[in-house]
């Protein structure tokens, strides 16, 4: 019988180690069932005092002879649970067929939860289904609808997806079509361009990249209409510091059609650097080429404000037939070429000249039969205000200054204003556009015949022309007058719209 218990302890050893160990334990460290710890002195020793315990009040609670209880978590200590994402373990196959029944605005807000979600809402064959359901037809070149893209669209984004805006926006853009097709007879721009923008509910999205990946958006803070252009501000909160960024993106955002964003102004700061405008006692300004303008705090590098000049020719196609990373463009359409004209191109042009601020109109002039009278250094001069003719002389209503307003602050800076311009070829297309702000600089030499008072000069100039301007402000009546305008085209910009070949 001894026998038989010695090999049935020897047959289970670690059982037999697994159970006497811990007993032992508790054996050496104290009595009882409680916690294991150094053996409390009696009361006796004590001298009748309870000995103090090292236990929490919610284990006191529990009793020493009873199990252990869980802390209640406190302020400092949350409880934890496990961060689990129930959606990304789901097959991909229920998650398209889930997102199969979402509508369209559904699927575009669904986009912006996560990468997962992006990938899955640009899928090509449920787009493919959408398009179907939608128009019912395939267009004709559709296994070449890739190729077709723009080069600078993004490639995540379904092939099918891409054709359904377009779908879409070319429905949007023959339904405006009609209301641009009354043409003003001074502008030569459709005269229902700002009806159409305000009708379109389009908000004007600015967004500033930092060198560090950081991207701020803006919304617009208000906006100004004005005979052929438009200002667009941003301001309010803390803006980044000039130096920290380093691209701006302007985007028209139409909310009521899934917030769909046509890019229209992509700036790089490295290639774009700034000229200063002007200042006053609380801000600078600063001019970036095309048409932003950048204000300052003084004594500090912050951002108070940004201001966008934008020319109302083909901006309603901008923002209807754009995409979010690629600019709409505007279709080549050359005029008929006259091989019997040997100046082609050079005469028969027609100016809308306009200067303002943020707030009123300074000077409109409307000029036609312009004519370049000489080619040098690759420009094309064509004289609108001679000096010497005081019929042509135009007078300016009100000072040169531009007006700003950060929330409650508000103030004006002097000799500096906008300048939109509206170049139009012998057949009244729209040759060159341009709104930008402009400064005036004091000449010491007399430029003015007949003026007793200051002279000034205001120069513009870009790849595609250049703008000068001469004005004199008379002292007693504390008035500007304009007695000298001459543009300069780009000859190369002529010989690549009229299909010549013009030497500079």
């Amino acid at each position: 019988m001894a026998e038989k218990e010695s090999e049935i302890s020897r047959s289970f050893p670690q059982t037999q180690n697994k159970w006497n160990q811990p007993v032992l334990e508790r054996l050496q460290q104290g009595r009882g069932r409680g916690r294991p710890g150094p053996r409390r002195p009696s009361r006796r020793q004590t001298g009748g005092r309870r000995w103090p315990t090292s236990e929490s009040p919610n284990q006191r609670q529990c009793g020493g002879n009873e199990p252990r209880c869980r802390e209640a978590p406190t302020d400092n200590k949350k409880a934890e649970f496990p961060k689990v994402n129930l959606v990304e373990r789901m097959p991909s196959e229920i998650l398209h067929k889930i997102l199969s029944y979402l509508d369209v605005s559904s699927l575009f807000c669904i986009s912006h939860v996560s990468k997962l979600f992006y990938q899955l809402t640009n899928d090509d064959v449920l787009w493919y289904r959408i398009y179907m359901s939608e128009f019912g037809w395939k267009p004709k070149a559709a296994g070449n609808v890739a190729v077709k893209m723009e080069p600078a669209e993004d490639r995540s984004t379904s092939c099918w997806k891409w054709m359904y805006f377009r779908m879409i926006t070319g429905r949007e853009m023959i339904k405006w079509r009609g209301e641009l097709r009354d043409i003003g007879p001074f502008t030569g721009l459709p005269q229902q361009t700002e009806w159409v923008l305000r009708n379109l509910n389009v908000s004007w999205e600015l967004m500033l990249h930092t060198h560090w990946g950081q991207v701020v958006v803006l919304e617009q803070t208000r906006g100004h209409y004005f005979e052929s252009s438009m200002i667009v501000h941003w301001s309010g909160g803390r803006l980044p510091s000039y130096q920290d960024i380093n691209s701006i993106q302007l985007y028209g955002v139409r909310k009521e059609k899934l917030a769909w964003r046509s890019l229209i102004l992509n700036l790089d700061m490295r290639t774009h650097p700034y000229e200063l405008t002007g200042k006053d006692g609380q801000i600078r300004l600063a001019c970036l080429s095309p048409g932003v303008v950048i204000g300052f705090w003084r004594g500090r590098g912050n951002i108070a404000f940004i201001m966008i000049n934008l020319h109302f020719h083909k901006l309603v196609e901008k923002i209807l037939l754009g995409s979010p990373v690629c600019p709409y463009s505007e279709p080549l359409d050359p005029p008929p070429v006259d091989d019997r004209d040997p100046k082609f191109g050079l005469h028969g042009y027609t100016l809308h000249f306009v200067l303002h601020n943020t707030r009123t109109q300074i000077m409109s002039g409307h000029f036609c039969q312009l004519s370049c009278s000489t080619i040098q250094q690759g420009l094309a001069e064509m004289k609108v205000i001679s000096r010497t003719n005081v019929s042509q002389h135009r007078s300016l209503s009100g000072s040169i200054r531009v007006p700003w307003k950060w929330e409650k602050l508000e103030g004006s800076v002097e000799n500096c204003c906008v300048m939109t311009l509206t170049l139009l070829d012998e057949f009244q297309k729209p040759f060159w556009c341009v709104s930008t702000p402009v400064t005036i600089s004091v000449v010491k030499k007399s430029q003015s015949l007949g003026y007793s008072g200051t002279n000034f000069l205001m120069v513009y100039r870009s790849s595609e022309g250049q703008v000068k301007m001469k004005l004199v402000r008379l002292k007693e009546q504390q008035q500007f007058f304009l007695v000298g305008l001459t543009l300069y085209v780009s000859i190369l910009k002529v010989n690549a719209h009229f299909s010549t070949k013009y030497k500079s």
